[in-house]
């Protein structure tokens, strides 16, 4: 199974959340796998101290144990998911530029790897272009020539939107070997529309 990153784990948790809140149940080997060890132990420890209260303070009736702060397991994971949301709602921003970083450089290094190659088996300049878009589309990246394949959902969309609301930042970030590869690929896409232009205005 791949690894979720961030933002489908916080997906997933609030997945989670809502299905206890509606009284479903939810298995607490699914929920553990979605905490890291650091979350697992405060599940741990909120219901490990309700357990202490409970023996401390005995309760006969419903009030009672509403009176001495009694809580079941599930409100105490309700309690706890909501916590762990909360502190990666804070988060997201910086999560999203870090995932907007890495798909860039993934992006750079897919599509210059398979140009070249391409290039280095004969391929023509426009062939090794389609290669490379193409290995894009496979890779579940944006193409560089911006076509759309297949159909395009409102999410798609959100996300391109995102995206390039976040490029401008996350290149600030970058260290010097994936400004270089993001620079390299900038280069061939305005060497390319500059040949593009030139072949258009001699026809």
């Amino acid at each position: 199974m791949p690894k979720l990153n961030d933002i489908q784990i916080a997906d997933r948790l609030q997945n989670k959340l809502e299905d206890l809140r509606n009284g479903k149940e939810v298995s607490a080997r699914d929920l553990r796998a979605l905490l890291t060890e650091e979350q697992r132990t405060m599940l741990d420890s909120a219901w490990q101290a309700q357990q202490e209260l409970r023996k401390k303070k005995r309760a006969r009736t419903r009030e009672q144990e509403q009176e001495l702060g009694w809580r079941s397991k599930r409100v105490i994971q309700i309690e706890v998911l909501e916590q762990l949301l909360e502190q990666a709602n804070d988060q997201m921003l910086e999560v999203l530029i870090e995932l907007q970083n890495k798909a860039e450089v993934r992006q750079a290094r897919i599509y210059l790897d398979s140009y070249f190659k391409s290039r280095d088996f004969g391929k023509t300049e426009a062939e090794a272009q389609s290669i490379a878009n193409n290995d894009l589309t496979r890779a579940g990246l944006r193409r560089v020539d911006n076509r759309a394949v297949g159909r395009i959902t409102e999410r798609d969309r959100a996300v391109w939107e995102m995206e390039s609301q976040l490029r401008g930042r996350q290149k600030a970030e970058m260290s010097a070997e994936e400004l270089e590869q993001i620079e390299l690929l900038e280069a061939h896409n305005r060497a390319w529309a500059n040949k593009q232009k030139k072949q258009k205005k001699q026809k």
